[in-house]
């Protein structure tokens, strides 16, 4: 019923920037919270940033200062502005979300598809 969907991953040397994109689509009466995980290979899932429906943000302390979560509530959009990348971001970058369906009580947490970050030396 509710469906996120990636964009905006790629190849870019260090030092360079991405912006990432997930817009959540489907039934959506609210969503609590917007974020990104990232998992590099041999590594557990980690949370990059995320951002609430009261506008309160927080940051892995490996990416504060470079990153930036932002949203779009119009579009059920989240972003993900990647500075001054490093070769340790890359990894594969998850959107998460807490959605509330049309009829439901509670939020159901979601996941995209996963989208690619490779940074080069």
């Amino acid at each position: 019923q509710v469906q996120l969907v990636e964009s905006g991953g790629g190849l870019v040397q260090a030092g360079g920037s991405l912006r990432l994109s997930c817009t959540a689509s489907g039934s959506i009466f609210n969503i609590k919270i917007m974020a990104w995980y990232r998992q590099a290979p041999g590594k557990q899932r980690e949370l990059v940033a995320q951002t609430t429906s009261g506008g309160s943000t927080n940051y892995a302390d490996s990416v504060k200062g470079r990153f930036t979560i932002s949203n779009d509530n119009a579009k059920n959009t989240v972003y993900l502005q990647m500075n001054s990348l490093k070769p340790e971001d890359t990894a594969v970058y998850y959107c998460n979300a807490e959605i509330m369906s049309y009829g439901l009580g509670y939020h159901n947490d979601y996941w995209g598809q996963g989208t690619q970050v490779t940074v080069s030396s």
